[in-house]
């Protein structure tokens, strides 16, 4: 579902280059289902290897990957652990939506309707047995370095923007901004020219950042007012959220009543959600305890024998990529040589 704080946050466009030399906190399953969503064939089918085993999000990973180091930037990326009792009915709500887009999709393929087809199988993208591991250890290969939270990804991610050891945290949900990130940054992992479904076009996505205090500054209300703001709209905790409340009448509810207890219009509503425990999860989540985030070198041959030779990837394509990245670090090299020199 994510949090529809769309029309109420302050984003500003900007450039991956922009990030160089900053350590970004990214949502590692957010980033994953990307991956999944978009790497497809014309009839919507997923990458696989010779052995059926998917491997969009291998794909995703490694272009992606290469292209932040080759800009200097320091990604580390943080994978969910034990999701909180609350998100049950968000994550019935996701399977239903995937069995629907399943037999839409198998329709649209008996019919021939390719673009149709893409598109619900989009729908159905999930996480499956051994990608995590997958991709963690493609990561390491990288010397790209992963954090386990202990529950939500996103609130460890956020929390590592407030110790200092994180510049921005990266994920599609503005969620982010309720755990208390200093900066999130969208459009990160997903950036460059997309084609629009449906259409013969295509349009070029940028990363947008919004910082968290700039925008409670521009509402002119606290972070635990933005919160109850979300619960008004529909978090993943209580994914209905309340009757005819958007994010409008939401943020003027909060302003005028200050919070949810002292909202008349709701009370029916707010015994019927435990609105009390959401508000402990993203003011006092549970996060990873980081001591320090270390990065480690590109192990060139390591990617090579895990894509390749084990997972049927094109030897040229990966070497070819590869290069590339090696040619954007000696270059790096050179011009601190030159500059210390």
């Amino acid at each position: 579902m994510g949090l529809n704080l769309k029309s109420l946050v302050i984003r500003e466009k900007t450039k991956l280059e922009t990030f160089s030399n900053k350590v970004i906190a990214i949502d590692a399953y957010n980033a994953i289902y990307q991956f999944l969503a978009i790497i497809r064939g014309p009839d919507g089918m997923q990458l696989s290897d010779s052995e059926g085993r998917i491997t969009s999000h291998l794909s995703g990973l490694l272009y992606r990957n290469i292209n932040f180091l080759s800009l200097g930037i320091k990604p580390v990326y943080v994978f969910d652990g034990k999701p909180p009792s609350l998100k049950t009915a968000e994550i019935e709500r996701r399977k239903q939506i995937k069995k629907d887009a399943t037999v839409k999709y198998e329709k649209a393929i008996a019919e021939g309707n390719l673009e149709d087809a893409r598109k619900f199988a989009q729908q159905t993208t999930s996480m499956r047995d051994g990608m995590v591991e997958d991709s963690k250890i493609l990561l390491k290969h990288f010397g790209i370095p992963y954090i386990d939270a202990p529950s939500e990804g996103e609130a460890t991610a956020a929390h590592l923007t407030n110790t200092g050891q994180a510049y921005a945290s990266a994920s599609q949900d503005f969620d982010s901004v309720l755990f208390g990130a200093k900066r999130l940054v969208r459009n990160f992992t997903n950036s460059g020219r997309r084609k629009i479904p449906n259409r013969n076009t295509y349009i070029e996505i940028e990363p947008e950042i919004i910082e968290t205090q700039k925008t409670l500054d521009s509402l002119e209300i606290t972070r635990e007012e933005l919160v109850d703001v979300g619960i008004l709209i529909g978090t993943d905790f209580n994914p209905d959220g309340f009757e005819r409340v958007g994010p409008k009448t939401a943020l003027k509810m909060i302003k005028q009543h200050s919070r949810l207890e002292d909202i008349p219009l709701i009370q029916d509503q707010l015994k019927e959600i435990d609105y009390e425990q959401i508000r402990k999860i993203f003011l006092e989540p549970n996060v990873a305890k980081v001591d320090e985030i270390v990065f480690g070198t590109v192990d060139y041959d390591a990617i090579t024998e895990y894509l390749v030779r084990e997972r049927n990837f094109s030897e040229d394509r990966v070497q070819s990529s590869l290069n590339r990245l090696k040619k954007a670090i000696e270059k790096k090299s050179h011009n601190l040589d030159q500059w210390f020199g």
